[in-house]
């Protein structure tokens, strides 16, 4: 197994390690209010989103790019974000819809990729695909960050820095959410006559 291959599965391996943190007890606060948990798991999942553009760039750089690599790196991409949103949605800091909606675009384009790879044929990644892991990244670095829900701030109960970061975080995960639709309508468009053709 290749290096670029051995770092995509260091990615899947910390997924579990950040989803086990928040179960360890860890009853220290810093700054605002922010519990030092949620830095742990911040960490972890900067880390792993680091990987993300490793493993590429040196697979790239030394040609060695495989078949095993294309299959898994997609897949720890998905699992990495879908587990963090996941997290969210369980410490009451996001709304179920947000992971549900980019959870759909990751399954439509996964089906379409399969009916395109059944067809002989490969659809290359879009800029906006990239675009979308980017702020998908950045606003998941930014709610585990925010001691408060997705858009309280609108109910005028924030003041200060907790209500800076909370708009911050909430319009970086409407940002990513927009992204992640637009993506997964432009691979449909570029995908239409392979989904709408096959046999």
């Amino acid at each position: 197994m290749n290096l670029p291959n051995k770092i995509t599965i260091t990615r899947i391996l910390l997924v579990p390690i950040m989803m086990i943190i928040p179960y360890i007890n860890i009853e220290t606060t810093i700054l605002y209010g922010l519990p030092i948990s949620n830095i742990i798991i911040l960490i972890t999942f900067l880390v792993a989103s680091l990987t993300d553009f490793l493993d590429g760039y040196i697979a790239r750089k030394k040609n060695i790019v495989t078949n095993f690599g294309k299959f898994l790196d997609p897949i720890a991409d998905k699992l990495l974000v879908l587990a963090a949103l996941v997290m969210l949605v369980e410490m009451n800091m996001l709304p179920a819809w947000i992971p549900i909606v980019i959870a759909a675009r990751e399954f439509m384009v996964s089906a379409i990729r399969m009916l395109a790879a059944s067809e002989g044929k490969v659809i290359a990644a879009s800029m906006l695909g990239k675009i979308k892991t980017v702020t998908q990244m950045i606003a998941i670095s930014f709610a585990f960050l925010d001691t408060s829900p997705f858009m309280k701030f609108i109910d005028g109960s924030l003041s200060n820095f907790a209500l800076l970061l909370n708009i911050l975080s909430s319009i970086a995960m409407c940002i990513a959410v927009v992204s992640t639709i637009w993506s997964g309508i432009d691979y449909f468009m570029k995908s239409k006559d392979i989904v709408l053709n096959s046999k």
